[in-house]
């Protein structure tokens, strides 16, 4: 597990808050975020607009968060802020989240979404197959719900 020192969370918040549309209600707070990463099973990458991992003081263009437990690993945030996008930044950080996986000798991968997101091509393209969903499990800020769909790939 990797602490999340205040460089990398001022970071990781910035591409949270221009990454994810507040109307979905998908972004995390700061709180939520570092408490994760106390839990000793949560880990976070973050890359530069370059695809890099990013250096100190340098910007952070996207990341993802996941959790590993049981010999498996849950994509539980990925965001690339809007201006960094097209880029195959997405897909980076996915690949680099399969590679961690399999070093770790972990078996498969699980994400859950709501329903429409246009991450789901991405996941889709890479191997990622639905495998469940939970009916109404979202709830949009206007109070519209929305269906979450879970996603797993065997690694």
């Amino acid at each position: 597990m990797k602490a999340a020192g205040q460089d990398d969370m001022t970071r990781l918040m910035a591409v949270m808050t221009a990454a994810f549309e507040p109307t979905w209600g998908e972004a995390w707070t700061r709180r939520q975020v570092e408490d994760s990463l106390l839990t000793g099973y949560c880990d976070y990458f973050l890359v530069s607009p370059e695809g890099k991992p990013v250096a100190s003081g340098e910007q952070a263009a996207g990341f993802t968060l996941s959790r590993s437990v049981a010999g498996e690993t849950e994509l539980l945030l990925l965001a690339v802020d809007p201006q960094f996008r097209r880029r195959g930044l997405g897909a980076l950080l996915v690949e680099n989240l399969l590679h961690c996986a399999r070093a770790k000798g972990e078996s498969r991968i699980f994400l859950e979404m709501r329903r429409g997101n246009p991450a789901e091509r991405l996941y889709r393209k890479i191997g990622f197959q639905p495998v469940g969903e939970r009916p109404n499990y979202y709830r949009t800020t206007s109070g519209e719900r929305i269906d979450a769909v879970t996603f797993a790939l065997s690694i």
